[in-house]
């Protein structure tokens, strides 16, 4: 009989790690220590990695994480006074997130652990759904739940022995309180006013007009768009400007914030798991950046939903969580459960015994998606201002 792989030894203090966030906007990296938690530095790529028939296209991620990579080990060489021969920069651990891995993830997961050991040296690696980094960055590795609203919405809980999932389908399937589905009724009401019918809105009428153009104008300008749900969700903050003498928009934004904390009652993990002082809902993305008008029907719907809800706000971005898993698996430490798309560590890279837990929604295994299956996110650059978390659905 064959020993199982054994994990390999913990990294030494010092060693470097890398996390990375692939969403709409771009790829975003950062290089840190395994005992340090800010990051080294930081790069950004601003073309978002391709996504084809066959999922997310690995050698584009590649073709533009390594060469980033290979800057920013220069630079934290140079000043650490590493990067000699007998001093080789190294990278010890990395964590990917990205917009859609969960279901168009195959080819990451099929390619990146032998592409990175090869150009990187990786030792431990760790595939991640966008939302698990926005969990990791909001939440750390706590039992508890984030909503991560952008573009999209999507509400993400773990007992720390499986995930739950709430909504992040799309704004076809729902994302349902998201910034497009925001704009989307926002500009609804406002065609209803132009229109004369029963529950329009002048005031979003009027803001229509300021930022589209003629009423009439707006579904040739709209439909033929590949970034609908992003121009969508370009109108949620007049919605939210409106709402302070607008009956419409403010009830517009009562019911996103009675789908929001819908969604996040789902996931919450059950009063038993938690530590005493309730279960913590972290509330992360550009959508939150309105404000009171949206953050006040959240807190008391979720009140009324889930009782033992602690509403707080996220302490860190995707990018950060990234970061903390490529540290946590650095050491050892990685407690957030794995699942072969939602958080996969390929054999040897982590704990023993995790691979495979449960999450709630039913997610595909990894290559589960026939070609052409649906996609995540789109991965057209959000030109929102509701920035962020735009990617994170799915």
């Amino acid at each position: 009989m064959t020993d199982a792989p054994s994990p390999p030894a913990a990294l030494p203090p010092g060693a470097y790690v890398l996390g990375v966030d692939s969403g709409g906007s771009g790829l975003r990296v950062a290089l840190g220590r395994v005992d340090a938690d800010e990051p080294l530095c930081t790069a950004v790529c601003a073309e978002p990695v391709r996504t084809g028939a066959g999922g997310i296209d690995a050698a584009h991620l590649l073709e533009q994480l390594l060469p980033t990579a290979a800057e920013l080990l220069e630079r934290a060489g140079r000043s650490d006074g590493f990067g000699t021969s007998e001093l080789p920069v190294t990278v010890g651990s990395v964590a990917i997130g990205a917009a859609g891995m969960a279901t168009l993830g195959g080819r990451l997961r099929a390619e990146l652990p032998g592409a990175l050991a090869q150009a990187l040296g990786v030792r431990r690696l760790a595939l991640a759904a966008d939302a698990v980094t926005a969990y990791a960055g909001a939440v750390g590795q706590r039992p508890g739940a984030v909503v991560a609203g952008g573009t999209g919405m999507i509400a993400l809980g773990t007992d720390l022995a499986r995930w739950h999932r709430a909504d992040g389908w799309g704004h076809l399937l729902g994302d349902s309180g998201g910034g497009a589905w925001i704009g989307r009724a926002g500009l609804e009401a406002a065609m209803r006013a132009h229109d004369g019918r029963r529950g329009g809105s002048p005031a979003l009428l009027a803001r229509l007009h300021a930022v589209f153009g003629r009423a009439e104008d707006l579904p040739g300008l709209l439909y033929p768009r590949s970034d609908r749900p992003a121009v969508l969700a370009s109108f949620a903050p007049e919605v939210a400007a409106c709402a302070g003498a607008d009956q419409v928009a403010a009830g517009i934004l009562r019911e996103a914030a009675a789908h929001i904390a819908e969604a996040a009652a789902a996931v919450c993990p059950a009063a038993g798991a938690q530590a005493g002082d309730g279960c913590e809902v972290a509330l992360t993305g550009g959508l939150f950046r309105m404000g009171e008008p949206l953050l006040q029907p959240v807190r008391e719907e979720l009140a009324r939903l889930a009782p033992q809800a602690r509403v707080t706000t996220g302490t860190g971005d995707p990018l950060t969580g990234a970061l903390r898993i490529a540290r946590a698996l650095a050491v050892d430490g990685l407690r957030l459960p794995h699942h072969p798309t939602m958080l996969f560590v390929p054999v040897g890279g982590g704990p023993a015994g995790r691979v495979g837990a449960d999450v709630r929604d039913g997610e595909p295994d990894p290559g589960g998606v026939p070609a052409g299956g649906p996609a995540d996110r789109p991965t057209d650059t959000d030109t929102s201002p509701v920035h962020h978390s735009s990617d994170i659905s799915g």
